[in-house]
């Protein structure tokens, strides 16, 4: 289970880099790395404000997110929220931040999926048709799934990565990876929360199929789900045990009323 580290942490060290959000919210998203004992450790932040500081619930999410994974045994990369002063243009801040390894094994070089299909693909092979011939449907069709399930904004072509070893000569698709933009990240306030409809089929960023989460599910064949676990009321514990304090009871509700929802409506296929 994902991890989560409550006491303050000191990591004003670190070297924070602009990285435009993609999904077209407001603010900018911010990363880091550092190497402690020759493992590489990798950093974000959620969406950042120049004026009003971190103001985003992305990092919260990846673990949500990375804990409804284990229990629907999902291989993703795994991350942990840390508790941390950072410092970003002379100032201090307090925040919650994600903290992640590398999933590359030795020996590997990673790519964009977006990139490798523009190299591989057959004409007129849709993105989908690619994958299945690459051997990923099962992947992919599971990728389509939570997707739905928590709303991805932003499965773009690069938030799909292909890894490579050309020495042994294999190829993987990367374990699932970046799910911040999800759930609800765009309510920054009570109202936006009260509002904001959980079963909504809004326009995603989505490399494969169309830009309908719901649309996509069609893709899949319903007589063989991906989801190999069942989802269950008493998993909300398992989720959100420890987040109580970190974030609001109405935002655990709603987001643990969303996932739910939208896996019955997955189920009911």
């Amino acid at each position: 289970m994902a991890t989560i580290i409550k006491e303050k942490q000191n990591l004003t060290y670190l070297q924070w880099s602009h990285v435009r959000s993609s999904s077209g919210t407001a603010g900018t998203f911010l990363k880091a790395t550092s190497t402690l004992d020759g493992e590489k450790k990798y950093y974000k932040l959620s969406n950042f404000d120049s004026v009003k500081g971190v103001i985003g619930y992305e990092c919260v999410n990846e673990i949500i997110v990375d804990r409804l994974l284990d229990i629907f045994g999902v291989e993703h990369l795994p991350y942990e929220l840390i508790n941390a002063d950072i410092e970003i243009e002379d100032s201090i801040f307090n925040t919650y931040l994600c903290a992640s390894t590398d999933f590359k094994k030795a020996g590997e070089s990673k790519i964009a999926l977006d990139d490798y299909y523009r190299t591989n693909c057959e004409p007129g092979e849709s993105h989908y048709d690619f994958c299945v011939r690459q051997g990923w449907k099962n992947y992919i069709d599971t990728m389509i799934a939570i997707d739905f399930i928590i709303l991805n904004r932003d499965r773009h072509g690069a938030n799909i990565e292909i890894l490579r070893n050309s020495r042994a000569h294999t190829l993987r698709i990367a374990p699932l990876f970046d799910h911040g933009v999800s759930l609800l990240n765009s309510c920054y306030t009570q109202d936006d929360l009260e509002s904001f409809d959980i079963l909504a089929d809004k326009s995603c960023n989505n490399f494969i199929g169309s830009f309908s989460c719901l649309d996509n599910l069609s893709l899949m064949d319903p007589k063989h789900k991906p989801l190999r676990h069942k989802l269950h009321a008493s998993d909300k514990d398992i989720i959100f045990g420890d987040l109580h304090d970190i974030i609001s009871e109405t935002r655990i509700d709603k987001t643990w009323n969303m996932i739910f929802e939208r896996y019955k409506i997955y189920e009911n296929l």
